[in-house]
């Protein structure tokens, strides 16, 4: 049987921590904690990001948190938990099951995406255009 994004989304809601806008907020203040943002270049110049987080594209993923890809990126073999974001917490969503799958244990996303984090007055820094 066929799947579709929602079967996707909702499979991955299974077994992924979310969490929620306001407590994910809260972890802007703790050290142990890496936002990762998946969106699109274009999207983090128009709108800003949560400041300090680390851009991954979401198209990437895989290829930088695997230690055996030539694309690794060491930033994701730091032992802290990895808190991923997109525009409205679906590519997010998806990501976070995808770290699961590939051996992450602490792992989670933003529940409402970027967009939630904006509407909750989340604290957004600028990104320049390249």
């Amino acid at each position: 049987m066929l799947k579709n994004y929602k079967d996707l989304l909702a499979a991955a809601h299974e077994v992924i921590e979310t969490i929620p806008t306001q407590d994910a907020i809260a972890l802007t203040r703790d050290d142990g904690v890496v936002f990762v943002d998946l969106r699109d270049r274009r999207e983090l110049e128009r709108e800003g990001r949560i400041p300090g987080a680390f851009h991954c594209p979401r198209g990437m993923l895989e290829f930088w948190i695997d230690p055996e890809s030539p694309y690794y990126k060491p930033k994701f073999g730091e032992d802290k938990k990895f808190v991923f974001y997109c525009a409205s917490a679906w590519r997010s969503a998806l990501a976070t099951q995808t770290c699961i799958e590939m051996g992450f244990t602490n792992v989670a996303h933003v529940a409402g995406g970027f967009s939630a984090w904006k509407m909750h007055g989340g604290p957004v820094e600028p990104v320049e255009k390249h």
